[in-house]
C-alpha cells in the first residue's frame, strides 16, 4: 500500500512521549496515555501521515520482560487507538543494551541515538526522510532524528524537562504531542 511512492511520516517516541513514563511498562495496566496524545496521533492520521513508534526497550535486555510481552502490549495500545479512530501504522523497538543479557548485549544500529530504526521504516514504507519528523522526550530522539534526516521535536513530558539543558536551543520544542503536532508538524508541513 505504501510502497508506490515516498510518504512523509511522523515518528514518535514512546515511553515519555505517548504514555507516561513509569519506568518499565509492558502490561496494558500499567500503561496511561499522555494528555491528548491520542487526538494528536488521530490528527497525523488525518493529515496523511505514516505514524510510526520507534522505541528503545532495554527492559528486554535486562530481562525485565520478553518480546511478547512488548508485541503484545503494542497490539493492545493499536486496539485503544482504534477505538477512537486513531492508528499507529508500526512499531519499531530496540531490545538491545550494551549491558544486557545474553544475545541482547550487543551494541547495535537500531539503539536510539543511532537512526536504525527510522533507516529501517522509511526503507519498509516508501518514507521521505527530509519530508518527516521526529517526536520524543531524550535527548538520543533528537539525535537520532537529525541523524536519520528528518525534523526533531522536543517534549517535555516524560524525561523532557530534565533533558532540556542538554538539548540544542534550536530545535523545536512543545510541553506534549499534541502541541508538537498542532504548534510545529502541521503548520510547518
Amino acid at each position: 500500500m505504501w510502497r508506490n511512492m515516498m510518504n512523509r511520516a511522523i515518528f514518535l517516541d514512546r515511553d515519555g512521549t505517548i504514555n507516561q513514563d513509569r519506568g518499565y511498562i509492558h502490561k496494558p495496566s500499567e500503561f496511561i496515555f499522555e494528555y491528548r496524545a491520542i487526538e494528536a496521533i488521530s490528527l497525523l492520521n488525518q493529515a496523511g501521515f505514516i505514524v510510526i513508534v520507534v522505541s528503545n526497550q532495554a527492559g528486554i535486555a535486562h530481562g525485565h520482560f520478553s518480546e511478547q510481552a512488548v508485541d503484545c502490549l503494542h497490539q493492545w495500545v493499536s486496539g485503544q487507538l482504534a477505538l477512537h479512530g486513531a492508528r499507529i501504522d508500526a512499531f519499531y523497538y530496540c531490545p538491545h543494551h550494551p549491558n544486557g543479557q545474553s544475545r541482547y548485549r550487543t551494541k547495535c544500529d537500531c539503539r536510539k541515538p543511532a537512526p536504525g530504526m527510522l533507516l529501517r521504516a522509511a526503507a519498509d514504507f516508501s518514507i521521505d526522510l527530509a519530508a518527516s519528523w521526529m517526536v520524543g522526550d531524550h535527548r538520543s530522539d533528537m539525535e537520532a532524528g537529525t541523524a536519520a534526516g528528518v525534523t526533531p521535536v522536543f517534549v517535555l513530558t516524560g524525561h523532557g524537562k530534565q533533558e532540556l539543558p542538554h538539548i540544542a536551543t534550536s530545535t523545536r520544542q512543545a510541553e506534549n504531542l499534541y502541541e508538537a503536532v498542532t504548534k510545529h508538524i502541521l503548520v510547518l508541513a
